[in-house]
């Protein structure tokens, strides 16, 4: 079953869509779901339906939501900045954790691209998140975007209050957010699970990043890090076949966490 609601943040209309797992007297695992740069709940090629679907069939809660400005939400976009991204992720995780039949022990963030650096932020931020998975996530936010909308657009956004990009008007605060995180140092701020997923033929952020964030990751005292490299995947997994591979090995890695924390269950009693 899927629902389609509305989250309220502030002034912000956050239209999201809610994914319900087969029906169990237990608890069960929750997934949010967190677009990339001017993205939206659908996802380029409908993967994040694709991939929210899948998961619940496996037996998790998933929500999939667009930030303000993108998709059916309200607000502007480019006049939001990466904090508030970071809150409205938060918004969400009060919205699902809010629910009784959601196991707040197993709470998972899934971000793609900027949305990737935005869910680690999150995570580290907010320690009711203890798994991440990251897609072809963004590691210098400020100077990945501007690469991706050029530097006369972040030039003329900054010389005369805003610049348009594919439709979206981006101010200059919006540029000035992205400069103030480093999702590497942020890293080793969370404590949980990771895994990065990561294409080879990535031309938007470079698979090296999800090796450095790895390095990152393994520097801390808790928490596993696994990375899977997807052979000639794009930034959007924009076939069939990459967009399946996502999602499995995915799928796999949450399915192994699940039974370590059964060992762990049935250890303790």
């Amino acid at each position: 079953m899927e629902k389609q609601l509305i989250l309220r943040h502030k002034e912000l209309e956050l239209t999201a869509t809610l994914h319900y797992p087969a029906a169990s007297e237990e608890r069960q695992p929750v997934i949010v779901i967190c677009h990339g740069f001017i993205g939206s709940r659908i996802g380029v090629d409908r993967l994040f339906v694709k991939t929210a679907r899948a998961f619940a069939a496996g037996g998790s809660f998933v929500l999939r939501f667009d930030y303000g400005g993108c998709g059916e939400s309200s607000g502007s976009y480019g006049a939001l900045g990466f904090d508030s991204m970071v809150e409205q992720t938060r918004t969400a995780l009060d919205y699902v954790l809010s629910m009784d039949c959601v196991d707040p022990q197993r709470v998972t963030l899934l971000g793609h691209s900027l949305g990737g650096a935005v869910a680690l932020y999150t995570a580290a931020k907010d320690k009711r998140v203890n798994r991440l998975i990251l897609w072809s996530a963004v590691g210098y936010p400020f100077n990945d975007i501007v690469r991706i909308v050029g530097r006369g657009s972040y030039d003329e956004a900054v010389l005369k209050g805003s610049t348009d990009h594919a439709g979206y008007t981006l101010e200059p605060t919006f540029f000035h957010s992205l400069q103030q995180h480093q999702p590497f140092q942020a890293a080793v701020r969370f404590s949980g699970d990771v895994l990065l997923v990561h294409g080879t033929s990535d031309d938007v952020i470079p698979a090296d990043y999800s090796f450095l964030y790895q390095k990152m990751f393994w520097t801390r005292g808790d928490g596993l890090c696994d990375k899977e490299i997807i052979f000639q995947a794009d930034h959007t997994y924009s076939t069939r076949t990459h967009q399946e591979e996502a999602i499995r090995v995915s799928a796999d890695w949450l399915s192994r966490l699940e039974k370590r924390h059964e060992q762990w269950l049935d250890w303790s009693i």
